[in-house]
């Protein structure tokens, strides 16, 4: 197949079918991008989409996974690169102003000074700071150290200023890796102002690496996780489990969850499916039609919620109340 970027009968019967009467009417999005594309510097995935994707297009197109329901969110770029991210915050910013609800994160190279961070999200009245492994040194960058693209200087200014920061950890076992954990805990416990969010389920792609790691995080009071890009229940349940569903928000990763497919975990790693990475004719017996990765990963919560036991008003509070908290917008 090749890649399509607007909803099918599929996607609409898929939620109508089961997920209208679990995805309440407020929502916050704790984590999408907008960008245009130049800002990704190489070829991604996302070429199958738009130019551009602006505040408006995102308020129209957040609709193709929840119809009828009203968004904000907390928003950065995709300038992942030294020659980019600086616009892409630039443009962040542009975008966010547009809605007073909504919130961004700024964009942060660990080869910045810290003075010039704690400056720069004043001057784009940023609420905190988003970091990329692939500012790390070197070609390959998937077994980073957390420090290499998360300097302690940066944290320290996050903790001084009270800024929220989203990491997307990487190493091959994530949560599991006991660098990672001792890092994390480091990080939190000497800059407890600084809120940090553990970006998709604290990375569980492999959803049995956050199972396995989840425990080395307990006691810690300054530490939050999203569900963006997750497509498998065991992502969210050993979170809640660990640290009450008050610490989980609900997370798109718009555009990403406009891609069709889902990612699944195999052994000890993990595979992305997508509409044009996959013989999909081929796969089984039956005629198989991927649906957004938004829903799938929607009805992985909704699976969540329904083995934990979680009430009307707590599935209410993951969807809004906890990420309005976090941001301190109550």
């Amino acid at each position: 197949m090749e890649l399509t970027w607007e909803p099918t009968d599929a996607d609409r019967e898929l939620f109508e079918r089961e997920l209208d009467g679990f995805v309440p009417d407020r929502i916050y999005d704790v984590h999408a991008h907008l960008y245009e594309l130049w800002q990704w510097k190489k070829p991604t995935i996302l070429e199958g989409g738009p130019e551009k994707l602006p505040l408006e297009r995102y308020q129209e197109e957040i609709r193709w996974i929840t119809p009828g329901r009203k968004t904000h969110g907390l928003f950065f770029g995709g300038g992942l690169h030294e020659e980019t991210f600086r616009a892409s915050n630039e443009y962040i910013a542009a975008q966010v102003a547009k809605d007073p609800a909504s919130r961004s994160l700024l964009i942060v190279s660990p080869h910045m000074d810290p003075e010039e961070v704690r400056q720069e999200v004043r001057r784009l009245s940023m609420v905190g700071l988003k970091v990329y492994q692939h500012f790390a040194p070197g070609e390959e960058t998937w077994e980073a150290e957390i420090e290499e693209f998360l300097t302690e200087e940066h944290v320290r200014v996050a903790h001084e200023e009270e800024l929220v920061i989203m990491l997307h950890m990487v190493k091959s076992r994530a949560l599991a890796d006991p660098v990672n954990q001792a890092t994390i805990r480091r990080y939190c416990e000497t800059w407890p102002k600084m809120r940090l969010v553990l970006a998709h389920s604290g990375t569980a792609f492999n959803p049995h690496h956050t199972a396995e790691g989840i425990h080395s995080l307990a006691g810690i009071d300054n530490v939050w996780f999203d569900t963006s890009a997750m497509t498998e229940a065991g992502a969210f349940e050993p979170i809640v489990r660990q640290f009450g569903h008050e610490r989980l928000m609900w997370g798109s990763d718009y555009p990403i969850s406009h891609l069709r497919g889902r990612c699944v975990a195999i052994g000890d790693n993990h595979v992305w499916l997508y509409e044009n990475n996959v013989d999909w004719g081929n796969l089984s017996y039956r005629r198989i039609q991927p649906v957004f990765l938004g829903l799938e990963s929607l009805r992985a919560l909704k699976t969540a919620a329904w083995n934990l036991r979680l009430s009307n008003s707590q599935v209410e509070d993951v969807f809004w109340t906890n990420a309005r908290r976090l941001l301190r917008l109550e």
